[in-house]
């Protein structure tokens, strides 16, 4: 069994570490094990800034993703929707009311009405 050295660390420090460790490892012995090898393996030190957090990333990208959406709904308002109606109505075809020609025969036939009659005279009728 390995032996023990007492480290001093103020109260605050010391009570931050022990709450760390518990939920974490089961010693305290494990957790400094643990971050010391951390900062070894990973080559850093706990004084540099490692940049943005996870929070801090996904909320700049549900502001890019708001703004990409808000363009996209501008552009389908304001070019999208009136091209498809334009286009739409080039498409949209009315069968025009076909009126026959004045020398075809139906036109003829269809008009029996007699347009001009003889005017009678009162004498030729006795």
């Amino acid at each position: 069994m390995d032996s023990f050295i007492t480290i001093r660390f103020k109260r605050k420090t010391a009570k931050r570490f022990q709450e760390f460790s518990k939920k974490h490892f089961k010693t305290h012995t494990e957790t400094m094990e643990a971050i010391l090898d951390f900062f070894f393996y990973n080559e850093i030190s706990p004084k540099e800034k490692l940049g943005p957090t996870g929070r801090t990333i996904e909320a700049k990208l549900l502001k890019r993703i708001n703004a990409v959406i808000a363009i996209m709904r501008d552009v389908e308002k304001t070019q999208t929707k009136p091209t498809v109606a334009m286009i739409q109505s080039l498409f949209e075809t009315e069968q025009p009311n076909k009126k026959p020609l004045i020398l075809e025969k139906k036109y003829a036939e269809e008009k029996k009405e007699v347009r001009f009659r003889e005017k009678q005279n009162p004498s030729n009728q006795l």
